[in-house]
């Protein structure tokens, strides 16, 4: 089954994100900031994670610079879910703007984990 880590400071963001997806089908995981995304990454190994970049405590670039420094976690799909958009300096496999229509999370989803839901 296709997991989801879906990491956002912003609880509204982050259940109704979860919600829908799974009411899709995947396997939801999430974390309120990168350190609890981190956390669940190491323990759950997903298969992609939505990313927030402006987060309090560990943000989504401190997150991402972790990640790519674990062996073990460097290899996960990491799609940016952000008011900024393509933030300079950050490595991602996708940029979604927020807001984002549904439709684009499912197909960015999609291609990073080469399903078909």
């Amino acid at each position: 089954m296709v997991s989801v880590l879906v990491v956002d400071d912003e609880n509204d963001i982050r259940e109704a994100v979860s919600e829908v997806l799974a009411d899709e089908g995947y396997e939801v995981l999430s974390a309120g900031d990168g350190a609890e995304a981190l956390a669940q990454a190491r323990e759950h190994h997903p298969s992609v994670v939505l990313l927030d970049l402006m987060m309090p405590g560990m943000n989504g670039w401190e997150f991402r610079a972790a990640q790519k420094g674990d062996p073990s976690l460097s290899g996960i799909p990491v799609i940016v879910l952000s008011a900024l958009g393509r933030a300079s300096g950050l490595e991602a496999d996708a940029y979604l703007q927020k807001p984002f229509e549904l439709d684009e999370l499912l197909d960015a989803i999609r291609e990073q984990t080469h399903t078909i839901h």
